[in-house]
């Protein structure tokens, strides 16, 4: 997993914007905060779509390019990506048997297999969607 940085702005009269100095056109807005990470992490993974994973700039070099703006109000904010391969792959984890039966049901009222339900509530946490 790497670790892009956004830079988030607002204005009195708008929503939250969001823009990656380092991903030219990779930009996001949010009404509410608390949409602000979801909806850069759901930004990043469509950007990646039509391009090649890249390293990021150092937290260094963002704040200095983004000085003039950081100055007037703006901060930034650390946002996962999690590439996507393709490629299953088997892990063995432990978990209380309680635990496991919550899992177990809560997946098959979402039709989903286990694994796809840890997957996607393992995303949902990095991701801190709702």
């Amino acid at each position: 997993m790497q670790y892009f940085y956004a830079i988030v702005d607002k204005d009195d009269d708008s929503a939250f914007g969001v823009r990656f100095p380092d991903l030219p056109g990779c930009f996001s807005a949010a009404d509410e905060i608390e949409d602000v990470l979801p909806n850069a992490c759901e930004a990043l993974e469509l950007w990646f779509e039509d391009a090649e994973v890249k390293t990021p700039q150092r937290l260094d070099q963002i704040r200095a390019d983004a000085a003039e703006d950081i100055a007037a109000g703006a901060f930034i904010v650390a946002v996962p990506y999690i590439k996507r391969t393709g490629r299953q792959v088997r892990a063995n984890i432990s978990l209380d048997k309680g635990m496991l039966d919550a899992i177990d049901r809560a997946a098959a009222e979402r039709s989903l297999t286990r694994s796809a339900f840890l997957a996607d509530a393992a995303r949902n946490e990095i991701e801190m969607r709702r």
